[in-house]
């Protein structure tokens, strides 16, 4: 008898899962389209948004006309039912996100890291970072810290997910960093780490460029490079999240050393640092030293207008990044190629169409066919979005069961 309730219980939650995700992704919608979308009976629709309406979960949202009958009333996961954090743990900062259930932005705490300085690695500093950009956004947004429902945070690296969270992180020079661990004190919600490439690409593929294609590569371009691959709206995933780690695949053998310790790696010619350094090596003009990197690509791709060795490494990077993009197309076959990162998207934004040449000068042509090569639509934040999806999607696979309260204050 026991057997018999627990397996009652879980298809009553797979059945709210599969309404509550419909609802989420496609709404507005009416019960009406909810049976014909799902397939369940007219019965348990009925019971089921009755009883999610009645938690506060979902909502009326107007109403819609019907063919020959009473207008029919449209439904809507409630914004305000929760609310969800995303952190960008990045090379040039550390960025944390408030949202509402919606998606919309409610506050933003943005903490500058100099990827040069030790410190800007110490993940302690990082912990600092994350808690104090908590503390700010739920206090700018006017929430209380009740309210949140999770913390999704994007990092780099290979994330060993297991009872809590360890990050590797070569390039940072973290090795096993407890990360989930050392933030659990200070943090009370459901706390979510992964890839920061595999939240952009769950962002992409959820609400951008990726929505309407089964199989895609997402890149992520920074100062590192990461990529997701994405088949049947699912991340690709190994024994722990290094599946991704595009920025260290061999592009040239025995070529310019790479922060981790190999040389060759994409990522040491299309990374931004990787990219600022050869321009250096190549003799610029303009001493930007001690200048961050996002202001010092910009005036690359700015000097580019006037200067041939400037525009030499961008003609050299936009042959990399398409023949790495050609690798990824010979490798997945995938629908699309979304280039996003705050460099992947300055760089792309005046050298796509030399990046989709290069891709196709180096892939197979049969799979280059199938395949467009595209711009992120979310924009350079990106993986804080996709992070804050990460408590979504466990929200949404529960049927809308709230974790249990990790509040102490």
């Amino acid at each position: 008898m026991d057997a018999k309730r627990a397996t009652s219980r879980d298809i009553r939650r797979r059945n709210r899962a599969v309404l509550l995700s419909r609802i989420y992704f496609d709404g507005p919608l009416s019960q009406q389209e909810l049976v014909h979308d799902t397939g369940l009976s007219g019965g348990t629709v009925s019971n089921l948004v009755g009883e999610m309406g009645a938690e506060g979960l979902i909502e009326e949202a107007g109403s819609a006309d019907s063919d020959g009958g009473r207008p029919r009333t449209l439904l809507r996961v409630r914004p305000t039912y929760g609310h969800l954090v995303g952190v960008d743990v990045g090379e040039t900062r550390v960025q944390v996100e408030l949202f509402d259930l919606s998606m919309g932005p409610l506050a933003k705490a943005d903490f500058p890291l100099e990827p040069r300085d030790r410190r800007g690695r110490d993940p302690d500093l990082v912990v600092r970072h994350i808690l104090a950009g908590l503390d700010q956004v739920v206090e700018t947004a006017g929430v209380s810290r009740r309210s949140l429902y999770g913390v999704g945070i994007g990092v780099p690296g290979v994330v060993e997910q297991g009872h809590e969270a360890v990050v590797h992180a070569q390039t940072f020079g973290w090795t096993a960093v407890p990360l989930e661990a050392m933030l659990r004190d200070g943090v009370d919600a459901a706390i979510h780490i992964d890839n920061g490439a595999k939240t952009l690409g769950q962002a992409e593929l959820w609400f951008g460029a990726g929505r309407d294609v089964r199989h895609a590569v997402v890149a992520l371009v920074g100062s590192g490079v990461g990529a997701a691959v994405m088949t049947n709206g699912v991340s690709y995933r190994g024994a722990s999240s290094s599946a991704g780690e595009w920025g260290h695949t061999t592009i040239v053998y025995g070529g310019r050393p790479c922060r981790c310790g190999a040389r060759g790696c994409l990522e040491a010619y299309v990374g931004a640092e990787g990219v600022l350094d050869r321009w250096r090596q190549a003799g610029r003009g303009p001493d930007w030293s001690g200048a961050d990197e996002e202001s010092e690509l910009a005036a690359l791709l700015a000097a580019a207008d006037t200067s041939e060795v400037a525009a030499r490494v961008l003609h050299d990077t936009a042959g990399y990044l398409g023949a790495g993009i050609a690798n990824l197309i010979n490798l997945f076959n995938p629908e699309r190629i979304v280039l996003g990162g705050w460099a992947g998207l300055a760089l792309g934004g005046r050298l796509l169409p030399e990046i989709r040449a290069a891709a196709a000068a180096h892939a197979l042509r049969h799979p280059y066919a199938q395949t467009t090569i595209d711009l992120c639509r979310l924009g350079p934040d990106a993986v804080s979005v996709g992070a804050a999806t990460l408590p979504i999607a466990r929200l949404l696979d529960s049927g809308g069961t709230r974790p249990t309260s990790l509040v102490t204050r």
